[in-house]
């Protein structure tokens, strides 16, 4: 393996070897605490741009499965850091190693860094740009000055199912099980671009997905969402969708430091009290202070105390800043995208609310007594050999 560097915009540089594509490439280095799951993160939308950091010290030694496991059609990340990459791997699902994907996708990566002195470096200074390359360093550019959503958005409408509840979900980046814990028996999807007019559509109800980088470049998806708001649809928010519903709201978003970046983020319910362990990807984040007075706080990150999700008080508006549909990550929080389902379905038979914080409660503690089980159809979840 040839010698790669991985230069930060302060001149720290970092030498390892390289294992993906070989080609020099730009972005923000950001950190991924999850043990394992590189697969679908690697594959998330909401990685466009960044050079990711997984601290785990052992990568690759699963190898990569069939397509159908990924998160999006390719590998989404501008390139790739990690301690040590595992050549020999072993997994009944591996198709091809890691080291293969990276180079088809045409994604860089480095082993033999120390990735732990460089995510404290990040956790002080907050998340900087960076360079992957074998030669000499170039210009730096911040991806989140482009409207990488655009970049990452289908150009195309797509529709699931042909339920009598019509949900349109407006594709930001969209991670492919978002679609899968919304196609039910009774559901029609209809999956548009992130600038897609949708009110012309006939359509029960708005979700919003995540994607990547900065929300304010989404001009055009949150003039369509304030549509949705004033035609009274109701709508649930994940990820980028929390901050865009947000900003349709009036209220704004800021950056964080280094963001929330795995599978082991615990965010506390106002309404009922309970935590949830939860998957993340974000870099940006709702100002809770400056929500109008007809909206609350639904969910606190319980490490930083940021936002993690946002409520309408009459309204049928609810979002979260994790993902409940996860992939890779625990499933705890599977019960959002049923209660919002199961809202449609009961409005049917008269008008569209969200459980009551009572009700919330006595489901809590029934899941407190048997295991939890995730809704979500996708394809059998593989065990990971570490």
């Amino acid at each position: 393996m040839k010698t790669m560097k991985l230069v930060l915009k302060d001149g720290t540089t970092f030498e390892g070897q390289s294992f993906g594509a070989k080609k020099n490439v730009v972005g923000e280095v950001v950190f991924n605490t999850g043990m394992t799951g590189y697969v679908e993160s690697l594959s998330d939308p909401s990685y466009a741009g960044q050079i990711v950091v997984l601290t785990y010290p052992l990568v690759g030694n699963y190898g990569v499965p069939d397509k159908k496991f990924f998160e999006s059609e390719k590998m989404q990340i501008a390139g790739l850091v990690v301690s040590e990459y595992s050549e020999q791997y072993s997994h009944h699902d591996a198709k091809q190693s890691l080291a293969d994907w990276l180079k088809s996708s045409g994604v860089p990566a480095i082993t033999g860094v120390d990735t732990r002195a460089l995510t404290k470096k990040l956790r002080e200074h907050g998340v900087m740009l960076g360079q992957l390359s074998a030669g000499k360093a170039g210009k730096f550019t911040d991806p989140n000055e482009e409207n990488l959503v655009a970049q990452v958005s289908p150009k195309k409408k797509k529709v699931y199912g042909n339920g009598p509840i019509k949900i349109v979900l407006i594709d930001c980046g969209a991670k492919e099980n978002i679609v899968r814990s919304l196609v039910r028996p009774e559901t029609t999807v209809i999956r548009v671009p992130w600038d897609y007019d949708f009110t012309k559509e006939k359509y029960r109800a708005l979700a919003i997905s995540n994607g990547p980088g900065d929300p304010t470049q989404c001009g055009k998806t949150i003039e369509h969402i304030r549509k949705a708001m004033k035609a009274k649809k109701p709508i649930v928010g994940v990820c980028l969708g929390n901050q865009l519903l947000a900003l349709a709201a009036g209220a704004r978003t800021y950056k964080l430091k280094y963001g929330h970046r795995g599978q082991n983020q615990p965010c506390i319910d106002t309404e009922t009290g309970r935590c949830y362990i939860t998957s993340q990807n974000h870099g940006f984040a709702v100002n809770t202070d400056s929500l109008p007075p007809d909206w609350k706080e639904w969910f606190v990150n319980a490490n930083d105390g940021s936002n993690e999700g946002i409520a309408h008080r009459s309204k049928p508006w609810r979002s979260v800043q994790f993902h409940p549909e996860a992939t890779p990550g625990p499933t705890d929080t599977a019960w959002i995208f049923d209660d919002f389902i199961s809202s449609l379905r009961n409005s049917e038979r008269g008008p569209v609310s969200v459980p009551s914080s009572q009700a919330r409660r006595g489901r809590d503690r029934a899941l407190r007594q048997q295991p939890q089980t995730a809704t979500a159809k996708k394809p059998a979840r593989r065990a990971t050999s570490i």
